[in-house]
């Protein structure tokens, strides 16, 4: 068999772990015949590849970003008119048969699983991996990239501690997550955040600001809030910056921000997503060499699964109320915002 891996969307650490994963095993193991698609879906437009062989894929393991090369680029626009996407759907089709290619492996977050299972719906056998640091694929316990993500958050959060604690500040930091909390939450957790907001939970400038002025007057030397950047905010500014002046301007006190930005994703995977990557690469191979397509490969408790691509598309995985690490948090004495 002859197969194409791609990886589309936003980097994340262990892209490159995975990419190594599925051709090792697919050379290694099953004697497969394996191209790097470059640019996303862009490739499959463009039929832009190159040979990927067990001694190319050497060394990526540790190495950030994706050597493939990514974009945003979407297969089938929600813009494109009834014919552009039918024109689309030929273009693809005719180019994966002009390459040869037996199946695809699709690495990528909520918009390349999307694409990834319209182009099952096309007919064409794919398989796809779930990556972002969001952690807010639907149908796996975990993505890769996340652990590391955290871990970066995690050591922000640490260093702020003294700096507030030597201004007797607040201290906000703004970390990645779009519409989930996933990274704000466990990294709040791990690095003693006082108060965390996250996008699917509500909050009160007010409650926030009245437990900012009763640690102060319990003695307590600052206070870290930490910020998921797709909560709510007036006239949709910045989250970070508008809670710091909110609580500046309710309380008085002497408030900062930090916004993480990019660097939650760059860098090396940490040892946890190394081997999660590594995981789910090798059981993508196994997933096409028996020809189980329309899969997307997940991670149930300590088992790598799959998961039919129908059932992951168009659905989110969100932090709730009843989510264990908020009730534990709120024992604790940690304030969600309400």
């Amino acid at each position: 068999m002859k197969i194409g891996i791609l990886t589309s969307g936003g980097d994340c650490p262990g892209i490159n772990a995975t990419i190594r994963g599925v051709s090792k095993a697919a050379i290694n193991c099953y004697g497969m015949e394996v191209v790097g698609i470059h640019g996303g879906f862009q490739g499959l437009l463009d039929i832009d590849t190159e040979p990927l062989t067990s001694m190319s894929v050497s060394g990526l393991l540790t190495s950030g970003g994706t050597i493939l090369g990514t974009s945003r680029e979407k297969p089938f626009k929600k813009k494109a008119t009834d014919e552009e996407k039918n024109e689309r759907k030929r273009l693809i089709t005719d180019n994966v048969k002009k390459m040869g290619l037996d199946a695809i492996v699709c690495i990528g977050g909520n918009g390349t699983q999307k694409s990834a299972y319209k182009l099952s719906k096309i007919g064409l056998n794919i398989v796809s991996i779930p990556k972002t640091i969001d952690n807010d694929v639907w149908g796996t316990d975990q993505t890769f990239g996340f652990d590391t993500a955290v871990g970066i958050a995690t050591e922000a959060i640490d260093r702020l501690h003294s700096t507030a604690s030597s201004h007797r500040r607040v201290m906000v930091i703004e970390v990645m997550g779009h519409k989930a909390g996933w990274i704000a939450l466990h990294s709040g957790i791990a690095g003693g955040g006082d108060i965390i907001l996250l996008p699917e939970l509500d909050y009160d400038i007010n409650t926030i600001s009245r437990v900012i002025m009763d640690r102060f007057k319990k003695g307590h030397t600052h206070t870290i809030v930490v910020v998921a950047e797709g909560i709510k905010t007036m006239n949709g500014r910045k989250a970070g910056e508008f809670v710091a002046q909110q609580i500046e301007f309710e309380t008085g006190i002497e408030t900062r921000q930090t916004v993480l930005g990019y660097v939650q994703r760059g860098g090396s995977p940490s040892t946890y997503d190394r081997i999660l990557a590594t995981r789910m690469g090798a059981h993508a191979a196994d997933l096409i060499a028996r020809k189980d397509f329309g899969k997307m490969v997940c991670l149930r408790g300590d088992k790598i699964s799959s998961i039919s691509l129908e059932d992951v598309n168009d659905r989110l995985k969100l932090v709730t109320e009843d989510n264990d690490l908020v009730v534990q948090g709120r024992r604790i004495g940690i304030c969600f915002g309400k």
